[in-house]
């Protein structure tokens, strides 16, 4: 590889070596200390609604069913109150090239890729983004390169990691296989300097352009089934771009009054950094150690500024458990005849319990499925969490303990979505913003829109957390 490879010179030719990996000079964008001009960095990709679905569209991604789960949602009127029970609905995102919504990002990406030139496209990720970028890689003959953090250090690797690599390598894609560690970034960096390859992050603005095309077709489908838009839609909620680029979706369709309710598996008290922990979750994504972290603070991501701001688009936080996504997953397949991963029924698992509290006209729209296969079933999962050491056993979800015992229940009306504090959210996302400040770097006018932007809420509100904060820093 080219220059000095040493950890620290690697890391101070970490800006140069993304911007010229996503051709994107972000310091354009910048117009205050904290802040920067959203809507045009979206803007500035080019794409609209229609431009982006038809690039979509050229490599078969999109365009996916909308399907009335009738039977859920008969069982969830049978544990309900009398009136109670709202209509299931389910997008089948797994009918992808690649079997995830993650086609949506990644087509447009690499389609971005091969306009400008770029001699190959390149992912950081151990999810099903790398499949999906290597498959519309595979379609527009460009070379790919998949970094993935893989196993723990006694080369242990999760079954649901190893299905991807399976995925990304049956695409043709070279994937990179990391242990647990800090490390991923670093080798990230030296393959992107090294191939001159374009970054495909999760986090660009043209991935999330990508995703808006998601919550645009099941807003106009639900019109089309019901008479109306969702009243509710739940998205698997990891790094931000689920949720940020499904609402924006739902908006441009005139979808302005539904509820964006963001769910995730609680895996608190697991550190993802962890060599101990690493194996002890059975899910790649779609759990509190993405999407605490990504929500509180966005710009941890692998560009300077993430397209990814979900605590801007979210109504409500939940979390549900790996037992309950467990459960939802075998009823999925049981009463609807629909096989697939966890990601999607984590949302599902929690749409089954927030249903149960609506009218039985409301309408209620699980946003995603994804394939599955090999590793990513329930089966493989439960084998590994038994063979660390991890009790298994059905019960009452509530006894459920984020590695050391997973809970599956034995009667849907166990299964809840658990409110997160918004407030605290929120709260802990302006901390992060005070400390990314600059020593003695006053805010500008513009810092404090865009906080309030960033919160969902009001300059006073800003105002009165950024001052209790500083205090205690003193």
């Amino acid at each position: 590889m080219s220059g000095d490879g040493s950890y620290a010179a690697v890391m101070a030719r970490r800006d140069a070596i993304v911007r010229a990996s996503v051709g994107i000079d972000y310091d354009r964008y910048r117009t205050g200390v904290l802040a920067f001009d959203y809507e045009r960095l979206l803007a500035d990709t080019g794409y609209d609604m229609e431009s982006a679905r038809a690039v979509q569209a050229a490599t078969g991604v999109g365009g996916t069913p909308l399907l009335e789960l009738r039977r859920l949602t008969a069982l969830v009127r049978a544990v309900a109150a009398p009136g109670k029970g709202a209509r299931l609905f389910l997008k089948d995102e797994a009918k992808n090239p690649s079997g995830s919504f993650k086609d949506r990002r990644a087509s447009l990406s690499v389609y971005e890729a091969k306009r400008r030139g770029y001699p190959g496209v390149a992912a950081a990720t151990s999810g099903n983004y790398g499949a999906a970028v290597a498959s519309q890689a595979a379609k527009l003959g460009l070379p790919c390169v998949v970094v993935q953090e893989a196993f723990d250090s006694r080369g242990i690797a999760q079954p649901e990691i190893a299905e991807k690599t399976r995925a990304c390598e049956a695409y043709g894609a070279e994937v990179i296989r990391l242990s647990v560690g800090p490390e991923l970034f670093y080798v990230f960096l030296r393959v992107l300097e090294e191939t001159g390859f374009f970054n495909a992050s999760l986090y660009a603005p043209c991935s999330v352009r990508g995703i808006e095309t998601l919550g645009y077709e099941l807003a106009l489908q639900a019109l089309d089934l019901c008479g109306r838009f969702p009243d509710v839609v739940i998205v698997t909620h990891a790094g931000g771009g689920n949720v940020t680029g499904t609402a924006r979706g739902l908006r441009e369709a005139g979808a302005v009054g539904t509820e964006i309710v963001a769910a995730s598996v609680d895996l608190a008290g697991l550190h993802m950094a962890s060599d101990r922990d690493f194996n002890r979750k059975s899910f790649t994504t779609g759990h509190t150690g993405f999407s605490m972290p990504f929500t509180t603070w966005p710009d941890r991501a692998d560009v300077p500024r993430s397209a990814a701001r979900p605590l801007r688009y979210m109504d409500r936080f939940v979390t549900v458990t790996q037992g309950e996504v467990f459960y939802a997953t075998q009823l999925l397949a049981e009463l609807e005849g629909l096989e697939r991963g966890p990601a999607g029924n984590t949302s599902l698992a929690a749409a089954l319990a927030i249903a149960r509290e609506l009218e039985r006209e409301r309408v209620v729209v699980v946003q995603e499925t994804e394939y599955t296969g090999a590793g990513k079933h329930p089966i493989a999962q439960l084998n590994l969490a038994l063979s660390l050491g991890i009790e298994v056993r059905r019960g009452d979800p509530r006894d459920n303990r984020p590695g050391e015992r997973i809970v599956i229940p034995e009667h849907p009306a166990q299964l809840a979505a658990r409110a997160v504090d918004l407030d605290r959210v929120r709260r802990s996302y302006l901390r992060h913003a005070l400390e990314s400040l600059p020593e003695h770097a006053p805010l500008e006018a513009a810092d404090y829109a865009f906080l309030v932007e960033e919160t969902r809420s009001s300059r006073a509100y800003v105002e009165e957390v950024l001052h209790g904060l500083q205090g205690t820093r003193r």
